[in-house]
């Protein structure tokens, strides 16, 4: 069944398809056990610690106390003028008695002292232990629920099976299924065109026979379009493409739901290539299409199985580096399968890349470090579509923006966009925030790092962690300090210190969450290369890397805009002559840039 069949079939979609956005008024955050026990979590836990919630209440030295609590005195007062400066009273013989000692003013000096009692080294953890802690989880939906008294033992070591007595995953904890679930449900709402392609497309099963072996985020959106391939007739096993960016309760109501998932936040690098292989690597199991986030899942299949690719009909690559990875072994004349590049389609790059960044980039950073963006001086590395949206939303908040370029094009976009382009190393020493979105390797070096100035912030927004040096920081003269959930202050020996989030790694998904509506965007993107490359007939498509039809672009687009309850206007035949269109697209040739 081709794509433009399923495509005909969803352009009777109408709004009564789409699910409901009215949402259930009970939080998904609410967790049951803990009614049970009588417990509730605390919604700002770590924002507790800076205002010392163990701490009396402030009280002014003036107020006045409470009369019921004094029998003996009457309602007139007046003030003492003694050195304590506490308050008399008029007792009803005549007589002048002090009013009893209010607890003075919590001591800011020993708060602040109590604040700053940190350990002096932090041993490095291991990464096979959970990072998300019980007192920083409340700054992210995407937290893990896991209870901390479980974070010592790594899921690889567990043997669990959900409630049908499968036990073909590796994930935090089964027992999450519910929160997770709950979490699908509320992304279901935001992703329209996928929900109505689910319910469209089901009957035919495009993708009858298609056992698709997937490496991306693993979170409530990733969720929905998993379970939209499956509706659509796939199998499908899947990994995590980032250690941080797993919600272990989206893994359990995936596992408890029959999907073979091997992913958990916090994995270590051996775990991260541990999970793919178990994916991949299974008797009796062939894989005959790949969904891939990066590259990491195509690269480890070409080493470890190559004779797999005898059975699989494509790749469907969504980030810069996968796709410079795919044109790299066509070039090099390594790529055996057709390659489907969704992240150079308009609908990937204009609305998940430029739209997405725009948003996540300051969501990451208050999670993080509650930093005020008013008057910050920013240094952003790179001006592609994630480098623009993370400077204009820097812009509208009040940031001094700098931009770092190496092509004049994209240079010449940023000084016509009011930014300051420059090179990194004339800001480095004065910048407060620096933000890698290249996709480069070694863009932010020791060098760099050693004279950024005391209390500067460093991201990445690209999807590798190769843009920031970190490997350097690893070294005994500097020491790491954990203060929060993928926040890591590296302290120099004359006491400077920086903070470094997510360990170089891709902040909007590590520290927070990004906009469900974009990525219905991209997912919808996804399941139809995936449903084209798999339904192609031979020939179509050589080995090599094809972008995504532009007719295709257009109606993922065209899905998405009864949500905003808008209208597009229809050309009349005349125009449509004139202009050498066709009434129902495409509307741009593929050379045109948006």
């Amino acid at each position: 069944m081709s794509v433009q069949v399923v495509a005909t079939k969803m352009a009777e979609v109408e709004l009564k398809d789409v699910p409901s956005k009215d949402l259930s008024p009970i939080s998904p955050l609410a967790s049951k056990s803990d009614e049970k026990d009588g417990t509730k979590t605390e919604p700002c836990a770590a924002v507790s610690s800076a205002t010392s919630p163990t701490a009396e209440p402030t009280v002014r030295a003036d107020s006045s106390p409470n009369p019921t609590k004094m029998p003996q005195a009457s309602a007139m007062k007046r003030p003492d003028q003694q050195q304590n400066g506490g308050e008399a009273f008029v007792n009803q013989d005549g007589t002048v008695a002090e009013a009893p000692r209010m607890k003075k003013q919590i001591q800011f000096a020993d708060q602040k002292q109590e604040f700053n009692k940190r350990p002096s080294k932090i041993g490095r953890r291991s990464l096979s232990r959970s990072i998300s802690q019980s007192s920083t989880d409340s700054y992210s939906s995407a937290a893990s629920y896991t209870d901390s008294s479980d974070d010592e033992t790594s899921p690889r070591d567990k043997q669990q099976k959900n409630s049908k007595g499968s036990a073909d995953f590796c994930i935090k904890n089964i027992k999450q299924a519910d929160f997770g679930r709950r979490e699908i449900e509320i992304a279901e709402q935001e992703m329209p065109a996928l929900m109505a392609l689910r319910k469209r497309a089901q009957g035919e099963k495009p993708l009858a026979g298609a056992k698709i072996v997937g490496c991306t985020h693993i979170t409530a959106q990733t969720a929905v379009l998993m379970e939209t391939l499956s509706a659509l007739g796939a199998q499908c096993r899947w990994a995590a493409c980032n250690i941080y960016s797993t919600q272990n309760e989206v893994a359990a109501a995936l596992a408890e739901g029959g999907f073979s998932v091997f992913a958990w936040k916090g994995e270590s690098e051996d775990d991260f290539w541990w999970c793919i292989d178990r994916c991949v690597n299974l008797e009796g199991w062939q894989p005959n299409m790949i969904l891939d986030d990066g590259g990491d899942l195509t690269h480890w299949i070409y080493k470890k199985y190559p004779n797999m690719f005898k059975k699989i009909k494509g790749i469907v690559e969504e980030s810069v580096t996968g796709v410079h990875r795919l044109y790299q072994l066509s070039k090099a004349g390594k790529l055996c399968v057709p390659a489907m590049n969704v992240n150079d389609s308009v609908t990937k790059q204009k609305f998940d890349n430029l739209y997405c960044c725009r948003e996540s980039i300051l969501d990451g950073l208050k999670r993080t470090t509650d930093v005020m963006f008013g008057g910050k001086q920013v240094v952003v590395c790179g001006y592609g579509e994630v480098g623009k949206g993370c400077s204009a939303a820097l812009k509208a908040m009040g940031s001094i923006v700098y931009v770092t370029e190496i092509d004049p094009i994209c240079a010449l976009q940023a000084c016509m966009d009011g930014f300051r382009l420059v090179k990194l190393s004339e800001v480095i020493r004065q910048v407060d925030i620096v933000i890698t979105c290249t996709g480069n390797k070694n863009v932010v070096v020791r060098d760099y790092l050693d004279r950024m100035k005391n209390g500067c912030i460093v991201c990445n927004m690209g999807h590798s962690n190769t843009e920031i040096d970190v490997a350097s920081l690893r070294t005994p003269e500097l020491t790491w300090e954990r203060v929060r959930s993928q926040v890591d202050h590296v302290i120099w020996p004359d006491g400077k210190r920086i903070v470094l989030l997510a360990e170089g790694r891709l902040l909007n998904l590590s520290c927070s969450t990004v906009p469900t509506f974009v990525l219905s965007i991209t997912a919808t993107t996804q399941a139809l290369a995936l449903i084209e490359l798999y339904n192609a007939p031979e020939g179509r498509y050589k080995q090599d890397v094809y972008l995504l039809p532009k007719k295709m672009d257009e109606y993922v687009a065209s899905l998405h805009l009864p949500t905003f309850d808008a209208h597009l206007t229809e050309l009349t035949d005349e125009q449509a002559k004139y202009l050498g269109l066709n009434k129902n697209g495409p509307f741009k040739p593929n050379y045109y840039r948006y």
